[in-house]
Formats: C-alpha cells, structure tokens, sequence
C-alpha cells in the first residue's frame, strides 16, 4: 500500500505542466545529441548544469534525466540508418540494425528499437520503485565504516570494468582523488593544493572542471576526426512489425531487459557491458546464430533494451546509496547537492516528492521518447547535415556562458579552457575521463568517511573488517583486484569494450 500511495505522489508531482515541460525539453534534446555523434550526454549535461540553479530542484532533475535516458534512445536511430552510432552503446546495434535498414526492413529495426527501449525502460522504473524502500532502509543502517567501504568498491568496479587499460584507468581515478582534494581542510582549517589561488579555497569548482574535460575536451576531437562528407541515408519502407518479427524479437527484449537491469548497477562500464553481453546472449542462443551480422532483429532488440534498462537501473545506486554509477549521474548528483539535496536514503523520507516524482518522471519520459523518436525520424536524420563547424562556436559560447554564470568569475573560464585542454592530451593519451570524473566525486566522500570511521576507531583500521557489511565490501573489492590477475578475465574485458 506504500508503494502505491508513493507511485501516486510522484505522479501527481511529475504531471504538473511544468515538470511535464521539463522532461520534454529534456527528452527531445537527449534524442538530438544522441543523434548528434560526437557530443554526447556528459558534454551536454555539463553545460545545461548552470541552468539548473535557476531551476526547481525536481525540474533541473528531471531535465537532466530527460537527457541522460533520451540519449540512448537517439543513438540508435543513427546506428541504423546510417550505421553511425550516435553513442558508446549503440555501437552493438549498427551490426544487425544496419543490415536491416540496407535490406528496406530500417522501419521494422527502428520500431523494435523504440518499443524494446521503452519496455525496458518500464520495467526499469518498477524496479527502481520496489527496490527503492528495502534498499535505503538498508543503507540508513550503513555508519562510516561501511560507507567508506561502498564508495571504495564503486571506486574499484569503475576501474576494472572501465574502458582502456587498466592501469590508465586507475591513474584517472588517483587524479581525480587528488583533484578532489584541492581546498580548505575541513579539520584543520589549513588550505590544500591551492598554489596561492584564493579562488580555489573552497574547492576545485565542480562545473569548469566538468565543462572543461567533457565539453571543450569533446570539442577538440571531434575537430580533429570530424569530416564534412555527405551522409546517405536509407529510404523508410513499412514502419510497423510483421508477427515474425514480433515472435523473435519479444523474447530477446524480455533477455535484454533483465540483463540490463542486473549489469546497470555496475559502475562505469555497467551500460556498454550490458549491451555486448545481451548481444553475445542472443547469438549463443539463436537456433540461427547465422543470421547474426546479417539483419537479425534480436540483434536489435536485445541491446537496445538493455542500455535503456541499464541507463535507467544506473539511478538506484546515486538515489539510495548516493553512489553514481556513471560520470552523468555524477553530475545530477552534484546538482542535487547543489540545491542542499545530499543523494542517499535520507531522500527519500527528507524529500519524497523529489524522490518519487523523479522516478515517476521516468516513466512519462519513456512514453514522450517514443513518441518522439517514430514520428520524427526524419528530423532527426537532418540534423546529420549540420556542418560541425556551426555547431562548435556555438557549444563553445554556450560553455562559455555556463562556466561564467555560476560565480560570475572569470577565473573559472580559464581554468575550464586549461582542463579542456588537459583533457584533450589525457583523450590523445588514451585515458577515459570517466573514472577520473567518478574519482573527484567521490574522493571527498570516501575521505569524508574514512576519517570517521578511524575516529571512532582511534586510528584501528580493523574496524573495517570487524563488521560483517564493510568486511563483505572490502571482501568484494579485492576479489575484483585479483580477477584483473587471471589471464582469461583481462582477455574477455579486452573483447567487450573493444569497439567501445
């Protein structure tokens, strides 16, 4: 009866017209840089993160998720149609999505696509809702110990199953560690890391930073690598599915949507992980694993709804626990905490029409997407012509504008322009910004944690294996350490993420 009553707070908190304005704003443009290749959610959210201040908390939240979820849904138009995969995780389904549209089937393909997003992303937003209560009533149990022992394993998952090397991995994680430490000592007063910058006193400003190592960062590569070819697009035929069709491909849906929601709480690499594995899934068990590569709609199906669960599934962690899982729900949570909201299970009892409305959100979401994405598929293609020298000057003013207006101070834009540019030689370098994203997060709150926990201690680091939860936590963390030792583990996350 509580989850009832709550599902109907959210509702009633979500359909207002302006959250209702919010989330359509945010899904339409989430569609679009997913469509867009080259930008992606990360850049995108970092320069819409200033606006959100003038927002309503739930309004900026629900905005922001609007894009993070749209995203995966306007990778895949693109992966189809043109076998360009407007994000990481849509790179799986240009192999069979592709072959369908060369066939005449892209109409069957992008139905699948849509419809297969939006049942996973349904029953994404259940999961969320029943897992949510037992969930946080579990972590309100959770003292410095065993938070510190979460937050150091989030921090071990996001290297092992990041993409890359592993050691380039762990040194973005130790950079951002080190980053996040930059201010005041918050016990002993004395300043940090600063180098005689007073600006730098309380912190290294979280929105330079995320504007300079995803936005400008992105900028520059997608100048060099960019060309100005003309895109040709395959023509639409029958949009809607043959009983065929239907047959294959629910199966392969229900599969995705399960692996997704299992590998989405995975930090880091748990989205793009889904999708290879769902794909693997799905040929190791077709009685046809020939038609693999060749148009297979279960090649479609499958991943498709894993990243939209996985995407989804991804808000538990940052919502119960105050974990984030990815590098853009880093970012909503530093919004959240910008707006005197700290993520975690006090949300939910503290703010439960932020908390529920935001889950409700999710699912209106899924119904706008999918009315957005068949209808408007031509529109969506078109933005393929738009020469990216127009885009570029634009997104730099925009980013310009964010930087500028969150402490009117134009020291922030030259530190953005300077991690801009260290982010572009850490890219060149091979390094995945995402862990070091998750690193400066998280950082402050493991230190945070840390302390405490050998306060009440006096300095005994046995505390942590004394309790049974952190003791499980540091358990699991060094089982993935020595999993990166095994041959065949470093061979297999080799094979996953090299198209990634």
């Amino acid at each position: 009866m509580d989850l009832l009553s709550n599902i109907v707070l959210g509702l009633g908190v979500a359909m207002t017209p302006e959250n209702l304005l919010y989330g359509l704003f945010g899904c339409f443009l989430g569609t679009a840089i997913g469509v867009l290749p080259g930008i992606g959610p990360i850049a995108t959210i970092s320069l819409l993160l200033p606006l959100t201040f003038v927002l309503p908390p739930l309004g900026g939240l629900i905005m922001l998720a609007g894009i993070y979820y749209g995203s995966q849904y306007g990778g895949s138009t693109t992966a189809i149609l043109v076998n360009m995969p407007g994000e990481t995780s849509a790179v799986v389904t240009c192999i069979d999505g592709y072959e369908m549209a060369r066939q005449g089937r892209a109409g069957p393909a992008l139905v699948i696509a849509a419809l297969g997003s939006f049942f996973a992303g349904t029953v994404a937003t259940v999961i969320i809702a029943v897992a949510a209560v037992p969930l946080a009533d579990v972590a309100l149990e959770f003292g410095p110990p065993e938070y510190a022992a979460l937050m150091f394993l989030g921090l071990i998952a996001s290297v092992v199953l990041a993409n890359g090397v592993f050691l380039k991995a762990l040194g973005m994680i130790f950079l951002g560690l080190l980053l996040g430490t930059i201010g005041t000592d918050v016990n002993s007063g004395a300043a940090r890391y600063t180098f005689g910058f007073f600006e730098l006193s309380e912190g290294l400003n979280f929105v330079p930073l995320a504007v300079g190592v995803f936005g400008i960062t992105e900028i520059l590569s997608n100048l060099e690598r960019r060309h100005e070819d003309g895109v040709s697009t395959q023509k639409l035929s029958r949009l809607w599915l043959s009983r065929e069709d239907i047959r294959r491909a629910a199966p392969a849906v229900a599969r995705g949507t399960l692996m997704g929601s299992l590998l989405g709480l995975i930090p880091g690499g748990g989205i793009i992980l889904s999708t290879f594995a769902s794909y693997t899934l799905e040929k190791k068990i077709s009685k046809q694993p020939e038609s693999f590569g060749r148009g297979a709609i279960e090649g479609v199906a499958a991943p498709e709804s894993a990243n939209n669960a996985a995407s989804q599934i991804s808000f538990i962690p940052m919502l119960t626990l105050g974990i984030p899982p990815t590098a853009s729900l880093a970012m909503m949570m530093w919004a959240m905490t910008v707006h005197g909201i700290r993520p975690g299970p006090q949300v939910m009892n503290s703010n439960p029409e932020l908390f529920w409305g935001l889950i409700a959100s999710m699912w209106i979401g899924n119904i706008m997407l999918v009315i957005l994405n068949l209808p408007m598929i031509g529109l969506w293609v078109k933005l393929l012509h738009v020469p990216y020298r127009l885009l570029f000057p634009a997104i730099l003013l925009f980013c310009a504008i964010g930087v500028y207006s969150v402490n009117t101070a134009s020291f922030d834009i030259y530190l953005a322009v300077l991690l801009g540019l260290f982010g572009y030689m850490l890219r060149k370098s091979g390094c995945e910004p995402a862990p070091f994203l998750l690193g400066f997060i998280i950082g402050p709150l493991l230190e945070e944690n840390l302390r405490r926990a050998m306060l009440i201690s006096r300095g005994d680091p046995i505390i942590f294996m004394t309790r049974p939860v952190s003791a499980a936590l540091i358990c699991i963390s060094a089982a993935l350490l020595f999993m990166l030792v095994l041959p065949a583990f470093r061979r297999k996350r080799q094979e996953a993420f090299r198209e990634a």
